[in-house]
């Protein structure tokens, strides 16, 4: 005769398991304020948009100080510059305009960063579509 498998045990359920629970917020999270338009939310985009109103600022008056006057060196005596002004146009212009583009975008990175880990709830788990680096 075939030996009986004894009954599965019974599982009782009453509710939501614990783990699974979510505590509300002690506060409306900023992305509410914001894509409802509220004060607070305005004060948050306004902060980003400063923010990167200043990091670019700082990378044109950079760029102004450093490749605008370079070009004050054609009113140097022909004979101490020769081929010096341009080498310094041709070559060394491009390397530092590389160079400032790159920490703008660096710090802009930063910034958007800092206002999406500013945004988001953390208890909300994060999407993988949208990774933030």
């Amino acid at each position: 005769m075939a030996e009986q498998q004894p009954a599965p045990r019974r599982e009782v359920v009453t509710g939501v398991p614990r783990a699974a629970r979510r505590r509300p917020p002690a506060h409306a999270p900023a992305r509410s304020e914001i894509s409802e338009q509220t004060t607070l939310g305005a004060t948050y985009v306004r902060a980003l948009m400063r923010s990167q109103l200043r990091a670019a600022l700082g990378a044109v008056a950079v760029l102004v100080l450093v490749l605008g006057l370079l070009p004050l060196g054609f009113l140097l005596p022909r004979k101490a510059t020769g081929t010096a002004v341009w080498v310094a146009l041709g070559l060394v212009a491009y390397p530092v305009m590389w160079l400032i583009a790159r920490w703008y975008v660096v710090r802009a990175e930063r910034n958007e960063a800092d206002f999406t880990g500013l945004v988001t709830d953390p208890a909300d788990p994060a999407d993988p579509a949208d990774p933030v680096e």
